[in-house]
């Protein structure tokens, strides 16, 4: 039984993994020209993906890991007063881990594993012929942007953020690191995500409509919407522009989409990484239940798979969008609508715990 995975990234890595330890020949192939995989970006993994990482992927040290116990959420009129605070008595909402630390723990893992290959695509031909090769029983592609991608899974629902995300680590005075930040400020959403207790992650997507926006300045707007950090240093800074893509159809005979090059929507709520976690669980069952059936592993996985997850996919990345494009708009109007709509939404706690378990679980709560 063997896989081809196409793509040297965070993602690729993990399905990788995940299929090793189901005893499945696995073979990335990667392009030449990707530079080593170097990030200051942080993932957020949700309790529940932290489980299934730990059972069904790799046993990680918890001191990689900083837990999350709650997240406040303000505007750019209440910058001082928190207008959602969400947790969980006694509970984790979600844990962080630096997205360069958890590629290096994988790679190191995936380096010793027999079954496990690693080859450098040297020219184009390679995306027009890897179909054909019946050396592989499926082709997962974790790229964004390949021949595989334009002559294949065109057609796709996207939307233009009109934003790019800067990046970068904060390092400063040790205090107890558990609160995540959120702030909907008018330049777009910032977000201080602990690392440990000297170490803060930050992510803010500015629209690009305020112009004249460099390095000097962002670093000047983090620190007045600073709260709570006594800063000494920041990092490089890292750009990505923003934009949401869902494919339409998710695979095309052996072909399967996956990870960002599948779905990618903003990272204000830190849900890309677990959305691709929570496919990577319903593709393993489809797996499972063939290996367990003696039955070959085939295309009819991807359909199987493709059903079960994409009307939760479609549902979910447009909850994101949604708020996205709510509170884009209300702080032109001085966040009128978010005072009224989010105090009532706080102070009920059957609709705040629902907004936690979705957070955790996807839209599939049982």
């Amino acid at each position: 039984m063997n896989i081809c995975v196409i793509g040297n990234n965070l993602t690729s890595l993990v399905l990788s993994k995940a299929l090793v330890n189901k005893k499945i020949n696995v073979t990335i192939f990667y392009n030449y020209e990707k530079k080593i995989f170097k990030s200051n970006r942080s993932i957020g993994i949700t309790r529940k993906n932290i489980d299934f990482l730990k059972n069904n992927i790799l046993k990680i040290d918890k001191k990689y890991f900083n837990p999350i116990k709650q997240i406040e959420i303000y505007t750019e009129k209440n910058r001082k007063k928190k207008i959602l605070n969400f947790n969980e008595k006694d509970k984790y909402l979600f844990h962080l881990i630096k997205a360069d630390t958890l590629y290096k723990l994988l790679k190191k893992d995936l380096s010793n594993k027999k079954i496990f290959r690693i080859k450098k695509i040297k020219n184009n031909h390679f995306y027009e012929s890897v179909y054909k090769d019946k050396n592989f029983d499926l082709i997962i592609n974790c790229e964004k942007e390949n021949l595989i991608n334009k002559s294949l899974f065109s057609k796709k629902i996207s939307e233009d953020y009109y934003s790019d995300a800067y990046t970068c680590i904060i390092y400063h005075k040790k205090i107890f690191n558990n609160k995540a930040i959120q702030i909907f400020t008018k330049y777009g959403p910032l977000a201080f995500l602990p690392l440990s207790k000297n170490e803060t992650s930050i992510v803010f997507s500015i629209y690009k409509q305020k112009k004249n926006i460099g390095k000097k300045k962002i670093i000047e707007l983090i620190k007045f919407y600073n709260n709570l950090y006594f800063i000494k240093k920041f990092s490089k800074f890292k750009k990505a522009q923003l934009r949401f893509s869902l494919a339409r159809n998710y695979y095309n005979g052996k072909i399967l989409l996956f990870g960002d090059s599948l779905h990618q929507i903003h990272p204000l709520a830190g849900q890309g990484f677990n959305m691709t976690l929570r496919d990577l669980e319903v593709l393993l069952n489809e797996i499972q239940n063939k290996i367990e059936l003696g039955l070959s592993i085939d295309a009819s996985v991807l359909d199987e798979f493709q059903k079960k997850t994409k009307h939760y996919n479609l549902i979910y990345s447009s909850g994101v969008n949604f708020i996205q494009d709510f509170f884009k708009y209300d702080n032109k109007f001085q966040n009128k609508y978010s005072d009224k709509i989010i105090n009532f939404l706080g102070k009920n706690k059957f609709i705040n715990n629902f907004f936690v378990k979705v957070a955790n679980r996807g839209l599939e709560i049982n």
